[in-house]
């Protein structure tokens, strides 16, 4: 009997309040609306007799499997994830929740908000921790200069401004 299988890294469990929000109206959306409608929908298909050429049977079979993979992964993500709502003490440094403006060596000016792997689609400038640029963020002061190596290649920014949003 082969052993259980791997479990796959998933990133840091980090999140905003904004961003566990998200999450769980997408669990809620996914278990009350979307399965219960998908399951009615196979009912209605199984109903109809022969299922081995009943296209709207396999593809509801199908889509059911996709709800209850994404909702186990999101029920397991959400119950370990840390939900940082407040802003850390030593506020002149990098740390989750940032706001980060980053000046490279053309003068081209990024502002960027770290946050966990769950919410860097979020909106415009997030990045995840985990990412390369996230990862070489994390603890660094204004005026730090860094050397940042990415996908397209290495860059030296310079951080010019660290602002922390309100809580929630």
């Amino acid at each position: 009997m082969p052993g259980p299988r791997p479990r796959l890294r998933s990133g840091s469990k980090y999140v905003t309040p904004a961003g566990a929000r998200r999450l769980r109206a997408e669990l809620d959306q996914l278990w009350k609306v979307e399965r219960p409608s998908v399951t009615q929908a196979v009912a209605e298909a199984a109903a109809q007799g022969d299922r081995s050429e009943n296209a709207e049977y396999i593809y509801g079979k199908r889509r059911l499997r996709e709800i209850d993979r994404r909702v186990r992964f999101l029920r397991e993500r959400l119950d370990g994830m840390i939900v940082v709502s407040q802003p850390p003490g030593d506020r002149t440094r990098v740390f989750f929740g940032a706001w980060v403006t980053i000046v490279d060596g053309s003068g081209t000016r990024r502002r960027h908000r770290i946050v966990g792997p769950d919410e860097f689609d979020q909106g415009s400038g997030y990045i995840s921790m985990d990412s390369p640029l996230g990862r070489a963020l994390l603890g660094k002061r204004i005026g730090d200069e860094l050397e940042i190596k990415l996908p397209t290649g290495t860059i030296n920014v310079s951080v010019t401004s660290i602002v922390y949003p309100p809580p929630d």
